[in-house]
């Protein structure tokens, strides 16, 4: 009979968290994340096969404390500009996490509608939003949250990479004015939906 595990899945994983969040992700060894658990490196691989089954696991946790942030942006208004102020306020506070769940580099470039899926609970319920408050149908959502993320993202790049610092009214400032003119051409029909994640069939 396989011996109990000292510590559980989710403890483990927590502890991780942790240390990628204090270091990146070249922080997570097994010698340090036995010395954080106050144990051996054993423990971690009674509940998991090696370190790129833990990575996988950390991934995941940084994907959900990321929705945490995205998530509060419902109760405000306008919720979408929220999602975008609360997408860089999770770069300022968590930039390794952001690192890794958005500036990993990639072998291969992808496609934006490759992209979008990774991006976890936030793209869907933030076109979602779009619809709900602008009136816009769902193509015209997507393809105006595509061109806003892309905005998004490059601030949020510079604050966790540090290359620039921006005040909570600067960002406002920003974002207001990319989400206005992408508001303008999408009224005005002229938001080009040629590069827009295709929508797909219910």
């Amino acid at each position: 009979m396989p011996p109990k595990p000292k510590f559980t899945k989710e403890e483990i994983t927590a502890v991780a968290l942790e240390l990628v969040s204090e270091g990146g992700m070249e922080a997570l060894t097994s010698r340090d994340l036995g010395a954080r658990l106050g144990s051996s490196a054993r423990p971690i691989f009674t509940v998991f096969q090696n370190m790129e089954d833990l990575r996988q696991a950390v991934r995941q946790a940084a994907m959900e404390r990321f929705n945490a942030f995205s998530e509060k942006a419902v109760r405000y208004t306008p919720a979408f500009k929220q999602f975008g102020m609360q997408m860089i306020l999770f770069a300022k506070e968590e930039p390794k996490l952001f690192q890794l769940l958005f500036m990993t580099e990639n072998r291969e470039a992808r496609r934006f509608e490759d992209v979008f899926a990774d991006l976890g609970e936030m793209a869907p319920l933030c076109i979602k939003v779009i619809q709900r408050d602008y009136g816009l149908t769902k193509q015209d959502a997507r393809c105006l949250f595509q061109h806003v993320w892309i905005h998004t993202f490059g601030i949020g790049v510079l604050c966790a990479a540090r290359v620039c610092r921006f005040t909570e009214e600067e960002v406002n400032e920003l974002l207001g004015q990319d989400f206005t003119a992408m508001m303008l051409l999408a009224k005005s029909g002229k938001l080009s939906a040629q590069t827009a994640v295709p929508v797909p069939k219910e």
